[in-house]
């Protein structure tokens, strides 16, 4: 009796433990900024997108097909030429997510990883298309435009497999090797130039230096040539006397010179010579 007890329980516990195991098996889960699409084996993939929490699935039948819907990044690099025909370096930096609603499309058409397929399809074409239409020296000036166009372009691009660019930026913008020299050789003749041209704006004010002072001596030996014939040696005199004034003052500074006034006694101690 006891015996046949414990095998009805035995059977009782493997029968749940197989309910659970199947139970466990026909759950998953969606976390949070994911969303789910079901492939059945009947029917295909179904239109209907999970959305998060706990779910229920057929084992076998059916399997749930997990997508990311969060926004994330990526570099999509891409070699193309401007409207002069130089080779331009661009890199784009785009955030981008698939639309929720549009999942079984997305997953139909382009797989798991649609990004890949489409990113950098749809850059290099919007990029090829807008950076024809300017030369390689605005595409320096008129970045912000050239941002706007691209990132309108790419936009309404991405819309039609279902994407949505959150932003756009270009990270990376630069020109092939011979561009690169040009621009180094004309900024190098720029400054030559501009050298050259403070040489000669300094020549133009030392030779109008030169005429000015020049004319200053002229009009100063005009009028001492006049002062000389209407004050005769007077002049000359007096200026004698002025310099021999500045001349006795220097002297009367001087610690090793002494002035003897003419007609006076003057008695100097001199140390004895042995």
């Amino acid at each position: 009796m006891a015996a046949q007890l414990f095998n009805r329980i035995g059977q009782v516990g493997l029968g749940m433990a197989l309910v659970g195991g199947v139970v466990n098996s026909a759950l998953y889960n969606v976390d949070g900024g994911h969303r789910a699409v079901i492939f059945d084996r009947f029917a295909g993939v179904k239109n209907l997108v999970v959305g998060e929490g706990t779910h229920f699935f057929i084992p076998w039948v059916q399997r749930p097909i997990i997508f990311d819907i969060r926004s994330r990044p990526r570099n999509v690099p891409t070699i193309t030429g401007s409207k002069d025909l130089q080779n331009v370096n661009i890199t784009l930096r785009i955030l981008f997510r698939p639309v929720p609603d549009q999942l079984p499309r997305i997953y139909t058409i382009l797989g798991i990883d649609y990004d890949e397929r489409v990113l950098p399809s749809i850059t290099s074409e919007v990029l090829k298309a807008v950076v024809a239409q300017f030369d390689a020296g605005e595409l320096i000036t008129q970045r912000e435009i050239v941002s706007q166009k691209v990132s309108e372009g790419l936009t309404e691009r991405a819309g039609q497999f279902g994407l949505i660019l959150d932003d756009i930026s270009i990270t990376h913008l630069t020109f092939g090797k011979e561009f690169t020299q040009a621009v180094e050789l004309k900024q190098v003749a720029q400054q030559d130039a501009e050298k050259a041209r403070f040489l000669v704006e300094k020549a133009e004010q030392q030779k109008k230096a030169a005429i000015i002072s020049a004319e200053g001596d002229a009009q100063a030996a005009v009028l001492l040539a006049k002062s000389f014939g209407n004050a005769g040696e007077g002049l000359v005199e007096l200026r004698r006397i002025e310099a021999a004034e500045d001349i006795a003052y220097q002297l009367s500074k001087s610690r090793n010179v002494t002035y003897l006034p003419q007609g006076q006694n003057v008695l100097l101690n001199l140390p004895a010579q042995n």
